[in-house]
C-alpha cells in the first residue's frame, strides 16, 4: 500500500439498539467491501480508512455523529443509516456542509437530495410487485402492521393506493406499533388479524419487533399457506433471529437474497464468510451496503477526490456487477436500478425466489410514471407449505 494520505469515510450504521442486527450486516458489508479495495491497492493508491460511530439506532446520535464525522474528522463521504428517521436527521447536516450520504436501505420515496445516492428500493421496485403478486395469488383485502415511524406510515399510504386505488382491495386495518414493543402488543394485533381474516398481512415491521410478529402469527396458529405475511423489511438478518420454521410460507419483496444464483453472488459470500465468518447473514440490506462502497470507490478513482463536486460527475450514471444483477445511478434522481425479486420463505428457513426480473428496474421515487406490472415468474411452481 502506497505511504499517501489516506481517503478517510464514515460509517454510521448502529451496533446496539433495536435494529442493530440489520445494520451490523450493513457495518460488516461496508468493512468488507472496504478492505477488498484495499487489498486491491486502493484508491490510486490510497488506503481507506474508514471511520465508525455506533448511533445505537437514535435519530439524534445519527445527526451529532455526523456533524463530528464532517467538523472533527474532516470526512467527505458517510455511508449510513438503517431508519428513515436516521436519513433524515442526516440529510440536513449533509447537505449544510455539502458533504455525500450513500444510503443502503429500502425507503419510502417521495425524496431527492443532491447530498444522498439512494441504493436501497423506491416503492416502484419492492411495493408494486409485492402489492401486483399478494392480491394475484391470495386476494386483495390486506391487513398493515409497522412501527410507528415515517417508513411504515408512508408504504402503508403507498400499498393503500396500489390496493384500493388500482387493484380494487380494501384496507381491513392499519396497525402500529413502538420500536421497543412486546410480545402482548402483537399477540393483541394478531387476535384481531384472526378475528378480521384478511388475504395477507402487510409488514413494515423492524429490527427486534420482526421476531415478535412471526412468532405471535405462528403462536396463533394462523396459516401462510392461506393468509401469509408479506414484506419489505423481513430478510436473511431478521430469520437468523427467529426459531426454525417460524417463518415458512411468508413473502418479501426485495433485490437481493442469498439465493440469487449467480457466480458473482456465490463468490461475494464465499469471500465474506471466510473474511467475517458466519455470525452476520447477507441480507439486501447488506448486499447494497457492499456495492454502494465499490461504486464509490470506481468513480473517485476516475475523478481523483472524494469532494462532492469533483465526484458526482464520475458517480452519476456508473454501473457495477453486484451480487443482485448489474445497478446503476441514475443521474436525474441519484437513485439506483435494482433488480425486482420476490420469494417465500421456505421449511429450511431459507429464500425461494418466485419472481425476479433481471434487466433492472429504474426507480421512479416519486411514482409519475409507474404502473403496476406482473414480474416474470420464475420457472418453478409457488410451493404451499401447510402450517
Amino acid at each position: 500500500m502506497s505511504t499517501q494520505k489516506p481517503v478517510k469515510v464514515g460509517v454510521l450504521f448502529s451496533r446496539t439498539g433495536p435494529t442493530a442486527t440489520i445494520e451490523t450486516s450493513q457495518l460488516e458489508a461496508t468493512l468488507f467491501a472496504i478492505d477488498e479495495i484495499n487489498q486491491a491497492g486502493g484508491i490510486n493508491g490510497r488506503e481507506l480508512k474508514p471511520v465508525h460511530y455506533d448511533p445505537c439506532s437514535d435519530p439524534i446520535k445519527f445527526r451529532f455523529f455526523a456533524e463530528k464525522l464532517i467538523l472533527e474528522d474532516n470526512v467527505n463521504v458517510i455511508f449510513g443509516c438503517y431508519l428513515s428517521n436516521t436519513r433524515k436527521a442526516v440529510l440536513s447536516i449533509v447537505e449544510k456542509w455539502q458533504r455525500l450520504l450513500f444510503y443502503p436501505t429500502p425507503y419510502e420515496g417521495f425524496e431527492f437530495s443532491r447530498n444522498i445516492i439512494y441504493t436501497g428500493p423506491a416503492p416502484n421496485q419492492n411495493s408494486a410487485q409485492l402489492a401486483e403478486f399478494m392480491s394475484r395469488n391470495f386476494g386483495p383485502r390486506v391487513y398493515m402492521v409497522g412501527n410507528d415511524y415515517i417508513y411504515p406510515h408512508e408504504s402503508n399510504r403507498i400499498m393503500r393506493d396500489f390496493m384500493l386505488n388500482r387493484l380494487g382491495g380494501a384496507n381491513i386495518a392499519e396497525r402500529y406499533v413502538a420500536m421497543d414493543a412486546h410480545e402482548s402488543d402483537f399477540r393483541d394485533i394478531v387476535r384481531h388479524i384472526k378475528d378480521t381474516q384478511p388475504d395477507f398481512i402487510f409488514s413494515t415491521v423492524v429490527g427486534n419487533c420482526t421476531k415478535l410478529l412471526y412468532e405471535a402469527y405462528a403462536e396463533a396458529g394462523l396459516n401462510s399457506a392461506k393468509m401469509p405475511i408479506a414484506s419489505l423489511t423481513t430478510c436473511e438478518s431478521e430469520l437468523s433471529q427467529m426459531s426454525q420454521g417460524i417463518a415458512k410460507g411468508h413473502f418479501t419483496a426485495a433485490p437481493y437474497f442469498q439465493s440469487v444464483v449467480s457466480e458473482t453472488n456465490q463468490k461475494c459470500i464465499a469471500r465474506f464468510r471466510l473474511k467475517f465468518g458466519t455470525e452476520v447473514e447477507p441480507n439486501m440490506c447488506w448486499e447494497a451496503a457492499y456495492f454502494q462502497v465499490h461504486l464509490f470507490a470506481q468513480a473517485m478513482l476516475k475523478s481523483d477526490s472524494d469532494a462532492i463536486d469533483q465526484l458526482l460527475p464520475s458517480l452519476l450514471g456508473s454501473e457495477f456487477n453486484a451480487p443482485q444483477g448489474k445497478v446503476r445511478i441514475n443521474p436525474i434522481n441519484h437513485h439506483t436500478r435494482l433488480n425486482p425479486r420476490i420469494a417465500r420463505i421456505s421449511h429450511a428457513d431459507k429464500f425461494e425466489i418466485v419472481q425476479e426480473i433481471t434487466g433492472g428496474v429504474d426507480a421512479d421515487p416519486y411514482l409519475i410514471k409507474h404502473e403496476l406490472s406482473v414480474l416474470p415468474e420464475v420457472q418453478r411452481p409457488l410451493m404451499v407449505y401447510d402450517a
